[in-house]
């Protein structure tokens, strides 16, 4: 289950964070971007390696201006296709989008595991609309997901930190009592009182901060479909 990436610390602390942040405007409520540059210690800084127009928007219509090669950006938010970027172009500060293509970093994957980790946080963000946990999530997007837990428990080891947290569905029951009319001798119904039961319950069990599995009772509706994602994205140089 465990598939390992070493890229960059500078990251580190990008999955946890990444959706949780308050969005900026209703210019950037936009699902398919991940905007990085509030979320991460330092800046995440990339070199330009092919001359390349900055765009005013993803869809690379309407261009802004032109970076140049050798020259240095810092990393804002990204698409699966396109890099929302900060930049110096012709004396003046632009941000805007441009292609992949055009850059490079200290480490010859950084493209291919920022790719990766867009695509998790796409299927995190859909998991979590869904209200559904998956093994490799971290637990702030397990919390996110299912809400604050009924029950947790948390043991620590010089080795680390594991535990379990348990998610108790209820619903509410109304109870009926069959009442005798003295009068007409008629039988009818009447409301006695409402009680909390058990729909369904869901333990999730974690190490250093991730899910490592998930116990559903039988009666939860999704019961048997356990997800996996991958594990968060672990960069460091």
């Amino acid at each position: 289950m465990k598939k390992e990436f070493v890229v960059s610390l500078l990251l580190m602390s990008l999955v946890a964070a990444v959706h949780s942040a308050p969005k900026r405007s209703l210019l950037d409520d936009d699902p398919e971007v991940i905007y990085l540059e509030e979320h991460v210690e330092k800046p995440i800084e990339l070199l330009v390696i092919k001359a390349a127009q900055v765009f005013s928007d993803k869809e690379g219509k309407r261009p802004l201006g032109n970076l140049v090669k050798d020259q240095k950006v810092l990393l804002q938010a990204m698409t699966d296709r396109a890099y929302r970027v900060s930049a110096q172009t012709g004396g003046n500060k632009v941000t805007g989008w441009v292609a992949p293509w055009a850059f490079a970093s200290k480490d010859p994957n950084f493209v291919e595991n920022l790719k990766s980790l867009y695509e998790r946080q796409m299927e995190v963000a859909k998991l979590v609309e869904e209200n559904r946990a998956a093994i490799g999530m971290t637990l702030e997007e397990a919390g996110r997901a299912l809400g604050s837990p009924n029950k947790t428990k948390v043991r620590q080891t010089a080795k680390g930190r594991s535990g379990s947290w348990e998610f108790v569905d209820y619903e509410e029951i109304r109870h009926y009592t069959y009442v005798r009319d003295p009068v007409t001798g008629r039988t009818f119904r009447q409301f006695s009182h409402v009680t909390q039961e058990e729909k369904g319950k869901t333990v999730i069990e974690f190490e250093d901060d991730v899910v490592t599995a998930i116990e559903q009772t039988e009666t939860d509706e999704g019961a048997g479909r356990v997800k996996i994602v991958i594990p968060p994205v672990v960069f460091a140089w």
